[in-house]
């Protein structure tokens, strides 16, 4: 699913594709800005995004996908 994170002070949002579920983001998030630490996500390719609790301005969290099947759009 996509994650889009907007940063206070920073004009562009933090964009990754998370293999995460809905709730185990909605629960990092709050965690991270009610203790002001660290809100860690890993993206579908493994990379670490960290952004301070204390700096989130939003989070918005698209739906989950299933599993396409299939070789293109049509």
């Amino acid at each position: 699913m996509e994650v889009k994170i907007g940063v206070r002070d920073i004009p562009r949002d933090i964009v990754l594709e998370s293999t995460d579920t809905a709730d185990s983001v909605v629960k990092a998030v709050e965690s991270a800005i009610s203790s002001n630490t660290l809100l860690r996500l890993k993206d579908d390719k493994g990379r670490l995004i960290v952004v301070p609790g204390a700096q989130i301005g939003y989070v918005e969290i698209g739906a989950e996908e299933t599993r396409r099947v299939g070789f293109g759009t049509l």
